[in-house]
């Protein structure tokens, strides 16, 4: 299965995660589908960074995201309050 979920870079103590789409058998800082955005949580204000567009493609074929990056997708309002995916703005 198909997963959207954090991945790990940056150096000791300074955390910095990219959120990929990765097959979920595969090790949290391994291979890796595609990249669809970035989270800075140690810099102020945060640095959270994601392509809507692309998450949206993901999900509609079938992509689970992890819980914590529902919780950033319903941040940058990807996701609506009940997970679903939230229709796109024209």
């Amino acid at each position: 299965m198909v997963t959207i979920r954090l991945r790990r870079t940056g150096k000791k103590k300074q955390p910095s995660y990219r959120v990929v789409v990765a097959d979920s058998r595969s090790p949290r800082d391994g291979k890796f589908i595609e990249i669809v955005g970035f989270y800075n949580p140690v810099r102020q204000p945060q640095e959270l960074e994601i392509k809507a567009d692309r998450v949206r493609h993901w999900m509609s074929v079938g992509a689970k995201p992890s819980d914590t990056v529902v919780r950033l997708l319903k941040r940058v309002n990807v996701l609506d309050e009940s997970g679903k995916p939230t229709p796109v703005a024209s």
